[in-house]
């Protein structure tokens, strides 16, 4: 179940994260309360799954993905641009979240 929390944790970093880009600087209403909502259910999460998994381990799996996720949608949702060097330190940073999920010891 640690394993599912860090996840959950993830997917509400990126909607948090989205939602601010798309508050617009909270100046619109539901994107902020998704904020806002997502933001605090992220760090409960997040402090679900510390109570069984590594620190240095889990947060950086958690920021991982959010990088991963907000790069993504911020590429489809927001029409931004990667260079191919951003590209290949995306593809680090998901190497090395696998890789601290392959190291980890449960």
């Amino acid at each position: 179940m640690k394993w599912i929390y860090l996840l959950i944790a993830g997917v509400l970093e990126i909607t948090w994260a989205v939602a601010m880009k798309m508050s617009n600087g909270f100046t619109v209403l539901v994107p902020s309360v998704i904020t806002g909502i997502g933001y605090i259910a992220s760090a409960v999460f997040l402090a679900i799954a510390l109570k069984q998994l590594p620190l240095g381990t889990a947060y950086a799996m958690w920021t991982g993905m959010g990088i991963l996720g907000t790069t993504l949608l911020g590429v489809f949702l927001f029409h931004e641009k990667l260079s191919v060097p951003q590209v290949i330190c995306v593809i680090l940073i998901v190497i090395g979240i696998a890789g601290l999920k392959i190291l980890a010891k449960d």
